[in-house]
């Protein structure tokens, strides 16, 4: 019998050497931890289980669905801020004229990072629900304030104030809808990656009115404010849409703490009653119980629970005891190191490239006869159009027994380093067009499939922490590619070549992950 068969959740037996994957079968499977007996408290072990048997009980309802789509929010926002970004580059660096037009990316990238570090390792001390509800509403306050940029100075810091808000994101969404999630339906997780490539699209197709026709050309001699207004009206728009979503997300929802952040914490009583929450606000029961939970702590069990006890635990969350454990085995340190080496590649791969796509496509529409703001801007909707089957076709592949996770995101990271190799090639903005689209289908497909195996890898205890290294990976190597811009020439294939190497070197590390986490429930 399996640790999910028993009602009563009996501590399983622990694989010291760590050969088996780091989440519970979905139903009756025996199976081991990854993480050994000291490392992860057995007692935590055997009561997540009992949890994600409770949670599978109440099955995917109504609390879970509208998570669904309030997390999605996060998910829209983590992609449409930095599009804003790329897509107000050009006429911001129009109107200002900087010695350093790069500067604005790279002061957004700073904000990702501080703000992925910040929001992921906090989530594991403070709790989801802040981050959940904080960092649509920071992200919102300080876009809108953005367009009143007086200068370039200005525009960049509040880049990395809103980025600060949007870095938080993914890391503490992903987190909290995994951990709500029943096993059988996690590949929801990788579903969520439709808001993103739909962010994509409303992004583009409000930016291309705005800044299409509201722009200084791209080869004017002059661009004063009142011939440049587009960018301002077009970042007011993201910000009432941002707002929006907070509204929604803050007001006309109800975010419950993640049920096993609770259990980790000691609040086994907290954790039960949000489990018998979920249950009503679904139409269901649970059977769920204090004492089933009390049942996994072997006799003479205590907890401090004092003040004292309770802030030196909070205290020691900040040292590298999260950090270490998730490197407490070879298999676990090889899938942790091989995930954080595989953001860091496509950290700075994709915005090497996608971040300066509509100044790549302008100046080489110049070069081709057909560089208008107007055609740059459209040709830019037609390629985020392209994400949207490119996201929902890796929430398929993910599930499909002979590809998984490793699979698809294998095929997708590479196929969208091919596909950038390709563009080098085109002789017309048609065919750089349609190469472009094809790189925007597979690599809405690769985050897709990323943003779902990411957080499957790592433990509740851990699972901010786990997130955030990743995140904080991506955006190191992110805040590097507008400083490589500053001094490569952007009007040759070398950010191209640079970038699609980047791609498929992330490709081949996702060959040696050890573990494929398709068809079990994550702890």
């Amino acid at each position: 019998m399996g640790a999910d068969d028993d009602p009563k959740g009996t501590p399983p037996t622990y694989d010291p050497k760590g050969e088996h994957g780091p989440v519970a079968p979905v139903s009756g499977v025996e199976d081991s931890a990854i993480i050994p007996a000291g490392v992860l408290d057995p007692v935590y072990d055997a009561k997540a289980r009992v949890l994600n048997r409770a949670i599978q009980d109440i099955g995917m309802g109504w609390y879970q669905w509208q998570l669904f789509i309030v997390v999605g929010f996060g998910w829209a926002a983590d992609n449409l801020w930095p599009i804003v970004t790329s897509l107000a580059l050009t006429p911001i660096a129009n109107e200002f004229n900087p010695a350093r037009p790069e500067v604005f990316t790279l002061s957004q990238n700073i904000g990702l990072l501080i703000g992925a570090a910040f929001w992921g390792f906090g989530c594991d001390i403070f709790g989801r629900k802040w981050g959940f509800n904080l960092t649509l509403g920071l992200t919102a306050v300080w876009g809108l304030v953005a367009a009143g940029s007086p200068n370039f100075g200005a525009a960049c810091a509040f880049a990395a104030l809103w980025s600060f808000g949007v870095g938080g994101n993914l890391p503490v969404d992903s987190a909290i809808f995994l951990e709500f999630l029943p096993g059988s339906h996690q590949y929801l997780l990788t579903v969520l990656s439709v808001d993103w490539a739909l962010a994509q699209v409303v992004t583009n197709l409000i930016a291309w009115p705005l800044l299409g026709n509201l722009t200084c050309q791209q080869d004017a001699d002059t661009c004063t404010r009142s011939q440049n207004m587009g960018w301002r009206y077009f970042i007011i728009a993201m910000g009432g849409l941002t707002l929006l979503m907070f509204f929604i997300r803050f007001v006309l929802f109800t975010i419950f703490e993640s049920p096993k952040y609770l259990m980790s914490k000691g609040r086994d009583e907290d954790a039960v009653r949000v489990v018998h929450e979920v249950a009503r606000r679904n139409g269901t029961t649970s059977e769920l119980s204090v004492e089933d939970l009390k049942a996994c702590e072997p006799p003479g069990y205590v907890r401090n629970t004092d003040v004292r006890t309770t802030l030196k635990r909070h205290l020691d969350k900040v040292n590298s005891n999260q950090i270490r454990a998730l490197f407490s085995t070879r298999k676990l340190a090889l899938s942790t190191g091989l995930i954080m080496a595989v953001w860091a590649l496509i950290g700075l791969g994709y915005p090497l490239y996608n971040a300066f796509l509509p100044y790549i496509q302008a100046t080489r529409g110049v070069e081709f006869g057909d560089g208008s703001t107007y055609i740059t801007y459209r040709n830019n909707l037609i390629i985020a159009t392209l994400g949207v089957p490119g996201a929902l076709l890796g929430g398929v592949l993910v599930e499909l027994p002979h590809v998984g996770r490793k699979g698809a995101l294998f095929g997708s990271t590479a196929l969208t380093g091919v596909f950038l190799y390709c563009s080098t090639i085109a002789h017309s903005s048609t065919d750089l067009l349609g190469w472009n689209c094809a790189f925007n289908f597979t690599s809405s497909m690769m985050y897709a499939v990323l943003y779902g195996y990411t957080p499957e890898l790592f433990p509740t205890p851990q699972r901010g922490t786990g997130n955030a290294l990743t995140a904080t990976c991506n955006r190191i190597f992110g805040v590097m590619a507008p400083i490589i811009a500053m001094f490569a020439d952007l009007e040759t294939s070398a950010p191209v070549y640079t970038s699609g190497a980047l791609f498929i070197a992330a490709g081949l590390l996702v060959l040696a992950m050890p573990y494929e986490s398709r068809g079990t429930a994550a702890l």
